[in-house]
This record gives structure tokens, C-alpha cells and sequence, in this order.
């Protein structure tokens, strides 16, 4: 769940409710499911974000220092933690467009969704203007 976390906050998903998560029984023990209904969505504030879920000790926002917050609970020491989320923020700056190009989405359609994805705020260091915290 935590890379859910990660993944949901620079891609916009503000509809990630706890149905949107799942356990699978394997064997002996669980596994956390493959991600499922993740959505890009245009908020309005190219600033602040927020989950439908809190996942932080700064409540539901969609931020790198509030997904980081809690990686000791997924037993992530810090170092790998931050490895993890900057490896995520670089991978949707870099693959959303040709991802949704390739799945069909229109040229049009990907300027309109295009402030979903590693949005301005999602490096707003914790306790700064704009982010809970404050």
C-alpha cells in the first residue's frame, strides 16, 4: 500500500478510497493486489492536493514530505523511502504522456489532464505556506 500511496499522490488519483485497495490470499499468506482504478484528476489548485485517504501525518495531502512520513510503517528506512518516491515522481514526469498517447487518449485530452501529473505541489517541503503543517 505504500507505493500506492506514492504513486496516487503525483498522479492526482483524489478518488482512492479503501475499495480501491486489495488483499489477495496466496498460499499461506496475503498479498497486496496489482493497482486498480487509479484517475488522473485536474484539481484546481496547482498548489495543494488532496487523497481521499489520509496517508500522513499531514492528513489526505498529496505530497512527497506526507507520503514519507509514514514509511516506517511499510518498514522503508528513510533513504530508501525518498529513493523510492523520487524514482516515482521521475517516472510519471516521464512516462504519462506516451502512456496515454499509446492507450488511445487524444492529443487534447492529454493537455487537459497534463496539471494531474507531478503537479507544482507535490514538493512543497512540510510546514511551508500551502501545505498543512503550517
Amino acid at each position: 500500500m505504500g507505493g500506492e500511496i506514492r504513486f496516487n499522490a503525483p498522479i492526482s488519483n483524489t478518488d482512492d478510497h479503501p475499495r480501491n485497495h486489495a488483499l489477495l490470499a496466496r498460499g499461506r499468506g496475503w498479498r497486496l493486489s496489482l493497482a486498480y482504478d487509479l484517475t488522473p484528476a485536474v484539481p484546481v489548485s496547482a498548489e495543494r492536493r488532496d487523497l481521499a485517504l489520509t496517508v500522513g501525518d499531514f492528513g489526505r495531502w498529496a505530497n512527497a514530505a506526507n507520503a514519507l512520513s509514514q514509511a516506517a510503517r511499510f518498514l522503508l528506512p528513510p533513504d530508501e523511502a525518498t529513493a523510492l518516491v523520487d524514482r516515482v515522481e521521475a517516472t510519471v514526469k516521464a512516462e504519462w504522456y506516451p502512456v496515454c498517447r499509446g492507450a488511445g487518449v487524444t492529443e487534447r485530452d492529454c493537455q487537459v489532464i497534463s496539471s494531474a501529473f507531478a503537479y507544482p505541489g507535490f514538493r512543497i517541503p512540510a510546514g511551508v505556506e500551502g501545505g498543512r503543517g503550517v
